[in-house]
């Protein structure tokens, strides 16, 4: 009984959709039809479930507030509900707001992926207010496979904006709706998550769909490998390759690697992943650099002089387009033992480079103890790397998160 209650607590699903806003503060409200399909949506969930009657179908942000009540409650429903789904319009995919939601509930499916090393089905059921061209999509809602038609045709082609407008659709939009329901129940059964973070910092947070096409942003690993560990280093966190370093095992099932670049991917940044010991002559090259990028850094290659002088020579070369993340699991016995390579090594080694991503993260280069701490900082130490290339380039533009007041567009 106290499960029960405590996921009847949260939403089934969080509707998200692009506000629109009152002319004149006599207006009727512009969002009263996006109201009434959350509120049939959520009496048709109610119904093909076993909710307490009472107990929240959905979430819909209503508040024309902002302030941090306004953040944390969305940040809140992000976290802990089973479904997301995205109403689709022209609108929304130029909402910075829009945006961060998607983000924010989508770093969940990523934290499974980490956790399970197997991608499952998407907690994302997407819906249309109003159709859009598929070329007009961002990535992210262009990875996602879903069938529309099989909503019913009329509403492939009006959307529920349509549906709810022209009064002969009356009887396509009820069809509609409870389709949709059904699929968000089905959803909600088949892919679940875990709760996820309530970030206090939600604001700060990336969107989804970025701007214009995907920029690049590279991801170098430097760790060892089976063959070449040192002496009492356990080999169950590495490979055949660098790139197979997963510091996190066995909590994660992935190379870091990649599952930092699922996450960079989420902020809509064509992600390269590269061996930093292949690709250092790239760094040591005079003259502006490709992209911004993050170093995830193996403290045990410190036993190796090979890689301690490599180290030494990018340092001198330190650029703020570089951030520096050092993990430095708390459940891994080697990384806490004495004669294990210390914060002290690396500061000795590479103090430029670790001074520029100290001004981001002090948590990013004191070393890094979960994989859940890892993800909290990846937005603010990518965004780091970004700014950095911004200020040496100019030619990237990094969406700053904007604060708004109660009369700006959300």
């Amino acid at each position: 009984m106290q499960d029960r209650r405590s996921n009847s607590a949260k939403p089934y699903f969080f509707l998200s959709y692009a506000h629109a806003r009152k002319r004149d503060a006599g207006d009727a409200d512009p969002n009263v039809w996006v109201r009434k399909l959350y509120d049939d949506l959520s009496a048709h969930v109610l119904q093909l479930t076993d909710l307490p009657w009472g107990s929240r179908a959905g979430f819909l942000d209503q508040s024309t507030a902002v302030g941090v009540r306004w953040r944390d409650e969305l940040s809140e429903n992000l976290a802990h509900c089973r479904v997301f789904v995205p109403l689709y319009s022209p609108r929304y995919f130029v909402s910075e707001q829009c945006g961060r939601e998607w983000w924010a509930f989508s770093q969940r499916q990523v934290d499974r992926r980490a956790r399970d090393g197997a991608p499952r089905e998407s907690a994302i059921v997407p819906a249309l207010w109003v159709p859009v061209e598929p070329s007009h999509l961002p990535r992210v809602a262009r990875d996602l496979q879903f069938d529309h038609a099989a909503l019913g045709q009329d509403y492939a082609d009006e959307g529920f904006y349509g549906l709810i407008k022209l009064r002969y659709l009356r009887d396509e939009y009820e069809r509609a709706v409870y389709r949709l329901a059904k699929q968000i129940v089905k959803v909600a059964r088949e892919a679940t998550l875990d709760d996820g973070h309530v970030y206090r910092d939600y604001e700060s947070l990336p969107s989804a769909f970025g701007s214009g096409g995907p920029p690049d942003f590279d991801i170098s690993v430097l760790a060892c490998t089976r063959s070449d560990l040192p002496p009492g280093r356990e080999p169950d966190y590495y490979g055949d390759r660098p790139h197979d370093w997963n510091p996190y095992h066995p909590e994660s099932a992935r190379p870091l690697g990649d599952d930092v670049a699922d996450h960079v991917r989420r902020m809509d940044y064509k992600v390269h992943v590269g061996d930093f010991e292949r690709d250092a002559d790239r760094f040591l090259r005079a003259g502006p650099p490709r992209a911004p990028g993050i170093l995830l850094v193996d403290p045990w290659v410190l036993r190796s002089r090979f890689h301690r002088d490599l180290l030494s020579r990018v340092d001198r070369m330190a650029s703020p387009t570089m951030a520096v993340v050092v993990p430095w699991n708390q459940q891994d016995p080697g990384s806490h033992a004495d004669g294990g390579p210390g914060p002290a090594e690396l500061e000795a080694v590479m103090p430029r480079l670790l001074r520029l991503s100290r001004s981001a993260s002090r948590t990013s280069v004191g070393g890094v103890g979960t994989l859940a701490a890892l993800h909290q900082i990846l937005p603010t130490v990518v965004r780091h790397a970004v700014d950095g290339f911004s200020s040496l380039t100019k030619e990237f533009v990094y969406p700053r998160p904007r604060l708004r007041g109660p009369d700006s567009p959300r």
